[in-house]
């Protein structure tokens, strides 16, 4: 079974900054978070 989806629940300091190694090393990411703001923040 091979992992290529992850989630990341939380986009504040360390959910965007595992969200973005993840993606750095190639994975798909799927990150939400409880505030818009702060899920823009992230993707910025």
């Amino acid at each position: 079974m091979e992992i290529s989806k992850i989630g990341v629940v939380g986009a504040g300091q360390m959910g965007n900054g595992i969200a973005h190694v993840l993606a750095q090393a190639g994975y798909q990411v799927l990150m939400t978070d409880i505030s818009q703001d702060s899920l823009e923040a992230a993707i910025a």
